[in-house]
């Protein structure tokens, strides 16, 4: 059993992995998530571009490029959560076998290699799960509404999970895609995480893994409560049968077959990123993602609105017809959703499309596609991938940056503390093997890491700690890199003047510089230095900052720190002012 008091480590492993967005997530969440076995098949493919690009960023050990449905079980290692981005299809039962004692779905249908998986786990199935689809998976097939998450669902409960899921837009939250998906997390009877399930609607609303990493607001007479009734197959055949709307609201819990569902408005005011905080500079975009004058009215013709006559095999005749899109793409608000075929020259209407500073039309490059899912600066740079399969990957990839707040969000659910990562989604990975930078070839500075900019109204009267950094830290601080962690001295040497619960930004002091980079305080705690540093041994209690970088000065302003020498507490203005 998972269990909160001995584990070290979270034992996952990862299906339907493509290029690995719940590892960087998960990674980015905490240091104990520990993947320890993965698949990524293509069908009908001999180019496994995915699985290059996998193993290149996390090496071979634990991967398997083989097709699911060959794989046994007995070669998965047994583990603590389950995670994968399965793809969308038909869920319906095709039969019940009992020979097998268990179901059959129509051949090739993803969803019931994960129920075979754990199914065949038996009492050494994860007792957690997390998955991800897309947003119409609540309200599938459009004949029978909702009665593929409920096969789903059901087949989870009969397996001992309770379950909760959220449709979530990732621009919602901050994030620079326009990307809505539905999370799905459940938890094993018996685990710990289950024992806190009390009241489902409180857990949805308030209480929850997901409301506590994004919180929202229910939708005035959304709620819903209800059973799924029956076996697998009885579920498959009847389910909301005859019924307009699915009965799934946007957020909802599942436990022994009992849902409470409802609505949601996302609750959120925090940094917010766009398309624009993610571009290249112009001089650093090859020729041939530009557009070129002679095909520009091609591109306004795709974007653009239509109605147009078709006729169908039969010679029935009918309008078609579709809205118009901008062109180009907006870059003050976050991007539109990345789709498989967003790479290759060619006009199309869902493909991005910016103008450059010199009134130049272009395509859009893979690093910037990385960086609308959050993903590290060229993860699917690889010799072997031509620039439209890194596009194309991207189309099938997820927000790196959704699977992290959830996983931090679960980890404090787990182990009833904050999470540590030394490997924030920011950073750039090592590739293995090394790769030639060619795309920006010859242009200094290389890009290292994926740190965009962000949006945000500074508060001058807000209250800002200014803390000392020691020498041996001080390059960590002057990285680039966007998270932060700040331990202060001793809690007892902390001045006990300073007011916790009204601090909000955060600034670095270096010695011999003064102030210049600003940082949000997203979370004050107590921690110790062997959180990161387990050798040090150091398990004196201090003051944790978990910090997110917001902006910087032009230049150094120097400082007096007049609080042991060591800290200053004061407001914003003070200083930026």
């Amino acid at each position: 059993m998972l269990n909160r008091q001995v584990l070290q480590h979270i034992k996952v492993v990862e299906l339907f992995a493509g290029v690995g967005g719940f590892r960087i997530g998960l990674e980015g969440a905490s240091d104990a998530f520990e993947t320890v076995w993965n698949n990524q098949w293509e069908p009908s493919t001999v180019h496994q571009d995915a699985s290059l690009v996998y193993r290149a960023r996390f090496g071979s050990k634990g991967h398997s490029n083989k097709d699911i449905n060959l794989v046994p079980t007995s070669d998965i290692p047994d583990h603590d959560l389950l995670v994968g981005g399965f793809p969308c299809q038909d869920y319906s039962v095709a039969s019940t076998l009992s020979k097998s004692g268990g179901i059959e779905g129509k051949k090739g249908v993803l969803w019931w290699q994960i129920y075979r998986i754990l199914n065949e786990k038996g009492e050494s199935r994860p007792n957690y799960v997390f998955f991800e689809n897309v947003d119409r998976l609540l309200g599938s097939p459009a004949k029978q509404r909702g009665r593929d998450f409920a096969v789903i669902l059901a087949s989870l409960s009969d397996l001992g999970y309770t379950v909760e899921w959220r449709v979530i837009n990732a621009a919602d939250y901050g994030m620079p895609q326009r990307r809505r998906r539905t999370y799905i997390v459940g938890y094993r009877k018996d685990s710990y995480v289950y024992s806190k399930v009390e009241s489902l609607d409180k857990w949805v609303l308030y209480d929850g893994v997901m409301a506590k990493a994004f919180p929202f607001v229910g939708k005035p007479q959304s709620e819903s409560e209800f059973d799924i009734e029956g076996n697998i197959a009885m579920v498959s055949e009847s389910f909301n049968k005859g019924h307009k709307d699915s009965p799934f609201g946007e957020a909802g819990v599942m436990c022994n077959r009992h849902v409470f569902s409802i609505d949601t408005i996302a609750d959120y005011d925090g940094t917010r990123q766009t398309l624009g905080d993610n571009l290249v500079e112009e001089s650093m975009i090859p020729d041939d993602f530009f557009i070129a004058d002679e095909d520009i009215e091609k591109w306004q013709y795709e974007k653009g609105a239509k109605k147009i006559e078709r006729t169908t095999k039969e010679g029935f005749k009918y309008m078609f017809s579709e809205g118009g899109m901008a062109f180009p793409d907006y870059i003050d608000r976050p991007s539109r959703t990345i789709i498989t075929g967003e790479g290759g020259p060619a006009a199309s209407r869902f493909k991005h499309v910016v103008k450059t500073p010199s009134g130049r039309y272009r395509r859009l490059i893979p690093i910037e596609l990385e960086r609308l899912n959050m993903f590290p600066d060229n993860h699917t740079l690889h010799p072997d991938v031509s620039d439209g399969r890194r596009a194309f990957l991207m189309g099938n990839a997820l927000v790196c940056g959704v699977i992290e707040r959830i996983g931090r969000s679960l980890y404090r659910f787990v182990y009833d503390h904050e999470p540590v990562s030394t490997r924030p989604i920011y950073t750039k990975r090592d590739a293995q093997p090394s790769l030639n930078f060619d795309l920006f070839a010859g242009l200094q500075p290389e890009l290292k890491m994926n740190a965009p900019k962000k949006r945000f109204k500074l508060e001058l009267a807000k209250n800002l700690l200014i803390g000392f950094v020691k020498a041996d830290n001080t390059d960590y601080f002057l990285d680039g890199g966007s998270r932060k962690t700040y331990y202060t001295g001793k809690a007892k040497s902390f001045p006990s003047t300073v007011a916790l619960n009204k601090l909000y930004y955060f600034m670095p002091y270096i010695k011999g510089k003064g102030v210049r980079d600003l940082y949000l305080i997203r979370i004050a705690r107590i921690g110790s230095k062997a959180e990161i540093h387990p050798s040090s041994n150091d398990h004196e209690p201090r003051l944790v900052f978990d910090l997110e970088y917001l902006t910087r000065l032009p230049d150094y302003v120097p400082v007096r720190l007049n609080m042991f020498n060591t800290y200053r507490d004061t407001v914003l203005g003070s200083i930026f002012e």
